[in-house]
């Protein structure tokens, strides 16, 4: 087995692009007056969202690497590096993605980290930026454990896993509409990714996808963007703060407080962490399902339509 083997760092090289991009998306909104927004103070924000990213993972990234060895170590088999084996690493690895984002806005524990990629106002090629600093204290490496187990090497993994996080940056934009029917039908786009940082009833907690939307569809959280029905960007209770310490943190301080509240058995303080965002144990709050159910009860006309099936 090949304990030394290497791949380029693609994100970084990458970075040259994603400034380069979104100085053209900037450009295209102010002479074709649209495309989306931007807002200084949240771009700026969502810069420091990511560069933050980037250095936590360089501080603590030894702790995934050395659980991936490990994991190496002790597996019998060994796929080898050729390109095939790097092609059916990256479409396993989406799905890996598919599972861990769902489990993001499903687990409040997981929720409490990448709610920060959802807390800007606006759609623009920065908030694809606007990346977790507390990933490692999610677990999330866990569900790649198998990806190691099966033989792919951990250096793969991690090579697949940043290509799929450059394919997710050009995405998050306005400035395009749809994409042909066929690459809208396979791949994750730009309407399919508006959807999912919608706050709109309709388009709560769907299209998951990283790089191929089949994965919506084939388990059944795929909401097509409705063009009667443009995405409001955002959280259910927005911040109303560019303080990137907030945004970062706030979710887990919301969630501990929420745990130590006096009085509580301890499945209520277990389920202020596993259960999904807007589960209390006294109902005071709603859930993602809750605001579609109270959505139903004021439209019931939208009974059947995408998003509320």
């Amino acid at each position: 087995m090949t304990d030394l083997l290497t791949y380029p760092d693609v994100v970084q090289f990458a970075v040259p692009v994603f400034i380069a991009a979104i100085l053209i998306e900037l450009l295209w909104i102010i002479f074709k007056g649209k495309g989306g927004r931007y807002e200084t103070r949240d771009a700026v924000t969502s810069l420091i969202m990511g560069a933050g990213n980037v250095a936590s993972g360089i501080v603590l990234g030894f702790l995934a690497w050395g659980f991936f060895m490990v994991l190496w170590r002790i597996t019998p088999l060994d796929l080898g590096t050729a390109w095939w084996v790097v092609a059916l690493c990256f479409v396993l690895d989406d799905l890996r993605y598919y599972w861990v984002h769902r489990f993001g806005h499903r687990i409040r524990w997981v929720w409490a980290s990448h709610v920060n990629h959802h807390s800007s106002q606006h759609y623009n090629l920065t908030t694809a930026l606007r990346q977790t600093w507390t990933g490692t204290f999610t677990f999330m490496m866990v569900v790649r454990a198998p990806l190691i187990l099966l033989g792919f090497h951990p250096a793969m993994v991690l090579f697949v896993g940043g290509l799929n996080l450059i394919y997710q940056f050009w995405i998050h934009t306005e400035a395009i509409g749809k994409m042909p029917r066929w690459f809208e039908a396979v791949m994750n786009t730009p309407s399919h990714h508006r959807v999912h940082h919608g706050r709109n009833a309709r388009y709560l907690d769907c299209n998951y996808a990283g790089v191929f939307i089949v994965w919506d569809k084939l388990f059944g959280t795929f909401v097509p963007e409705q063009v009667e029905e443009r995405p409001d960007y955002g959280l259910v209770h927005n911040l109303g703060t560019f303080n990137p310490i907030r945004v970062a943190f706030h979710e887990w301080v919301g969630m501990f407080r929420d745990m130590a509240q006096p009085g509580l058995r301890l499945r209520d303080r277990l389920m202020y962490a596993i259960a999904p965002p807007g589960w209390s144990h006294d109902g005071s709050r709603q859930t993602s399902d809750g605001i579609k159910r109270s959505h139903l009860q004021r439209h019931p006309e939208d009974r059947g339509t995408p998003g509320f099936e």
